[in-house]
Formats: structure tokens, sequence, C-alpha cells
């Protein structure tokens, strides 16, 4: 996976991504946004944010910003923003997950759904997720995750070459994932269809810096 590859995926998916992904992917939509319990004036940042599908779910005492590496994808979350009128939205931004351009502390939760297996570094990823969340605030992460022995990861790891192709990376281990970027787990559920996807909340355990 790279950032190229990505961007050109996304640039063909960008049209029919609703149609593909809307219903497929919106109860884990609706579970993370359930669990994040979105308090009045809390800012979340959604990495990933897409065609901004889940924008609408957002509770309108809460202030989010999306940001996306497709600018395609992007230009539909404007759209869905301007036509729902979501007043939640406060900031939809083209950046890099992997190198924010935010400072440090800007979120209380930052969500990541559907993305760490798209990312080239899905470490880094989490890497800069943590660094914009506040100290003890939370991250979240939506994603599916390699099957291990079963059928349906032996099939995961020979389409794995073709991850530049798909947009995405089948063979991402779950467990990996979170001994890598060290996340300090919460709590681990699966979600959408038959449980093939998997909700990560975890605390943001990074130590407070004191300030001059």
């Amino acid at each position: 996976m790279d950032i190229d590859a990505i961007r050109k995926t996304y640039r063909r998916y960008a049209r029919r991504y609703d149609l593909y992904f809307g219903a497929l992917f919106e109860p884990g939509r609706r579970a993370v946004i359930t669990r994040m319990c979105c308090r009045p004036g809390e800012r979340i940042l959604e990495v990933g944010v897409g065609t901004g599908l889940s924008l609408p779910l957002y509770p309108v005492h809460a202030q989010v910003t999306g940001i996306d590496i497709s600018p395609e994808m992007l230009a539909r979350a404007r759209a869905r923003r301007e036509r729902d009128r979501l007043r939640q939205v406060v900031a939809l931004e083209q950046m890099d997950a992997e190198h924010m351009r935010f400072a440090d502390d800007s979120f209380d939760k930052v969500v990541a759904m559907y993305v760490a297996s798209v990312v080239p570094q899905p470490t880094r990823l989490i890497d800069e997720m943590r660094r914009v969340c506040r100290p003890d605030g939370e991250l979240y992460v939506v994603n599916h995750f390699h099957r291990g022995g079963s059928l349906i990861g032996r099939i995961e790891r020979q389409i794995a070459p073709l991850s530049r192709l798909m947009g995405f990376r089948p063979d991402l281990s779950c467990d990996d994932f979170i001994r890598d970027s060290r996340l300090a787990v919460i709590e681990r559920v699966p979600v959408n269809l038959f449980g093939y996807w998997t909700l990560l909340r975890a605390h943001n355990d990074k130590p407070v810096v004191a300030r001059a």
C-alpha cells in the first residue's frame, strides 16, 4: 500500500462508494458512535471520513472534524454536510492520516472507521491519532482483520498481493495491530455482517506533558 495507490483506488470508488459500502458498514458506524457517547462541545476527529456516511450519526452538540486523503471522497462529504445541514461538522479537510497538521491534544476523541487496513503504516496512523488526542481521551478503530487459520483467512492471504488494486490490506492481524501500535484496548466487539469486522475502543494513555 502507498499513498498514490490509495488516492487512485478511492478516485475510482468515490462515485459508487455509498452504494457498495453504505448499508454493509452502517452497523459498525452506529456501534462506534454510540460507544463514543459524545458530550456537548466535545471535539471529535474522524480519520478517513470518506463520503461522510457517518456524519449524520453524530449528535448535534458535538464538534466533528473529518479528514481524508481523497479529494473526490471529500467532495461528496462536503456536499452531504450542506445538503443535510450538519451543523455538528465544523471542518472537512484533505489530509494524510499518517502526517496530520493538527497540534497535539487537539481532540477529545479520535476515530478511524475502515482505515487501518488502508493506510501504508497502521502503527503510524495510531501514533498520530494518539498525538492529536488529549491525554486520557479515547481512540476508536473499526476495521476488518485477518481471520487466522480459517478458510476465509487462507483466502485473505492468497489475495493479499492484490492490496494495491483493491485499496486495502486483507491480511492485517488484529493481535499484531494491537501489539505493534501499543493500543490500550478497553473493549473489543465484533460488528457488521457475521461479526466479520471488529470495533476497538482504547484509552489514550499518553502522559500529560506539563507546560511552562
